[in-house]
């Protein structure tokens, strides 16, 4: 009894924990979108690397709101009685995590981009991207809202009949069996998405890290070591850039092991589900405050620098 007692109130405080993660998360994409959106509505050409960071909180933002949803029902405390709820809830969610993936590579990519010199072949990028960015943005939503339009069809209300052919979603919602061949032909497309972006992600941070330090030998070779360097604000963005890129194939592959271990495992542990949900959570809560810690404009703008001038 002392046992069951015990781990339902470890269970209570994880989900407790998981609510408080999903509204930290929201403020703080709120807060990185208005002043995004403070920025463009005081420049005349916003920069790509500003939108491209504006575009990730909307889709945090977004992304932590439907799983605010997600996480009252699949917890037991409010459930979903229609299926169009269901399909529009789990057909957003899933639609920002995909986002998620593509715009924190765009992220990297762009970043190498700007990095690079101008004897580098990835130079020539820099004004295709200025001129041609905002049209690729928008085909990164076309492409995955048609990518994962599927949960729009095989998503649906869980019947009161006992079936062990659905998956359950979350407590109301379940996605309804498909053809064989149609669910390994997404699936498949999806993994080797996901491989891809990883793939591009490591090696745009690679390509940074190598820049980043020739310009530091370089630097040291010119200047005495006793003077002490300044970091210019791209070498900044770049180390900004590549912590979040590090973190967020940290907290991937993170998520990754703790579904399986949920599936194979534990399919019936209340709170090894909550652990699963905190971890697929923490990488849309901690982003904007990384993105945050660096960004000059908004340091500016506090009070207590204020106060200091």
């Amino acid at each position: 009894m002392v046992k069951k007692k015990r781990t339902f109130f470890r269970f209570f405080d994880v989900r407790i924990t998981i609510f408080f993660e999903i509204t930290i998360g929201i403020i703080a994409n709120t807060v990185l979108l208005l002043f995004h959106i403070l920025t463009f509505l005081l420049q005349n050409r916003p920069k790509p690397l500003d939108l491209t960071i504006a575009q990730l909180a909307l889709i945090h933002l977004v992304m932590l709101m439907t799983m605010n949803f997600i996480t009252t029902d699949t917890l037991g405390f409010q459930g979903w009685e229609d299926g169009l709820t269901c399909k529009v809830i789990i057909y957003v969610h899933r639609l920002m995590r995909a986002l998620s993936i593509c715009t924190t590579c765009l992220l990297s990519v762009l970043q190498a981009i700007t990095l690079s010199p101008r004897n580098c072949c990835l130079a020539k990028f820099k004004h295709i991207s200025t001129h041609h960015y905002p049209c690729c943005l928008v085909g990164l939503w076309v492409f995955n809202m048609l990518l994962n339009g599927r949960f729009l069809v095989s998503i649906g209300v869980t019947p009161n009949v006992t079936s062990h052919s659905l998956i359950f979603v979350t407590e109301s919602c379940s996605l309804w069996p498909i053809n064989y061949l149609f669910r390994y032909i997404f699936l498949s497309l999806v993994n080797i998405l996901d491989i891809s972006f990883i793939g591009l992600m490591a090696l745009s941070s690679g390509y940074m890290v190598s820049l980043l330090c020739r310009h530091k030998r370089q630097f040291q070779h010119l200047h005495s070591t006793r003077l002490s360097p300044k970091t210019s604000p791209e070498e900044r963005a770049t180390q900004t850039i590549l912590l979040l890129t590090v973190f967020f194939m940290l907290m991937y592959f993170l998520d990754c092991a703790t579904f399986f271990s949920r599936s194979i495992l534990w399919n019936h542990n209340p709170v090894n589900l909550c652990v699963h949900m905190l971890v697929g959570n923490g990488y849309a809560t901690v982003c904007p405050f990384v993105l945050m810690s660096t960004e000059k404009r908004m340091i500016e703008c506090l009070p207590f620098r204020c106060k200091r001038q």
